[in-house]
């Protein structure tokens, strides 16, 4: 797919799950739970054993149907390493000028971390398409999105960190472009007792929370 074919998707689906788990065979599980579930969209975090070769493994079987990136890449090498194995977009927990560059040279859509109102401005300046507030939770959830939003509404904010279906809606109501989804969404307790099914039952609870979210009048664009 082309970056603003992913953009859009990303915009539409409005939920980035971010796989991290303790071996690539139950990362690949949580993978297939995952777009079952609706979501063909996937954060294949570097956290994972074997990381890269399980994009590589992903992008040769599903990149037909999902969109593959890669999470928690802290460094230009690395990012190249990824966007060789398949990558379609890159996820960093910090800002690293460096992989941005990295992306915007290669066409491949970029979305740094950052929390604080200065860190938010850099990253945009930088050429993120979309700017990941991690972690969010720890700063007040929705109402700390909703506080950046009001002088910043031309930057599209991904909250990461502290996202669940509890609090999901209210995100989106905040002005969050899309919601990344972590151990809320691939729990390692269902991974490891062999529960896929609740993944997959999770990612459409997820799913229709925001675009239930999305259908109320009194959403902010």
């Amino acid at each position: 797919m082309r970056k603003e074919e992913i953009r859009q998707r990303i915009l539409d689906i409005g939920i980035v799950p971010v796989v991290r788990a303790s071996s690539a065979k139950l990362a690949i599980a949580a993978v297939q739970a995952i777009c079952e579930g609706g979501i063909p969209i996937i954060e294949m975090t570097m956290t994972v054993p074997g990381a890269v070769d399980v994009i590589r493994q992903l992008s040769a079987s599903i990149g037909q149907e999902a969109t593959i990136g890669a999470g928690t890449v802290l460094d230009a090498d690395t990012a190249k390493r990824c966007l060789d194995a398949g990558a379609e977009f890159i996820v960093c927990p910090a800002l690293d000028p460096g992989t941005v560059e990295l992306a915007k040279r290669e066409g491949i859509l970029i979305m740094p971390g950052a929390l604080t109102p200065n860190e938010v401005i850099a990253a945009w300046k930088t050429g993120a398409d979309f700017v990941k507030v991690f972690p969010c939770g720890a700063l007040g959830g929705p109402q700390y999105i909703k506080s950046l939003k009001a002088p910043l509404p031309q930057i599209p904010m991904v909250p990461t960190g502290g996202v669940n279906l509890a609090n999901a809606a209210a995100f989106i109501r905040a002005g969050a472009s899309a919601l990344g989804v972590g151990a809320d969404l691939v729990s390692e307790k269902a991974l490891a007792s062999g529960d896929v099914e609740s993944i997959t039952k999770t990612a459409r609870l997820f799913f229709n929370a925001v675009r239930e979210a999305r259908q109320e009048p009194s959403i902010g664009k």
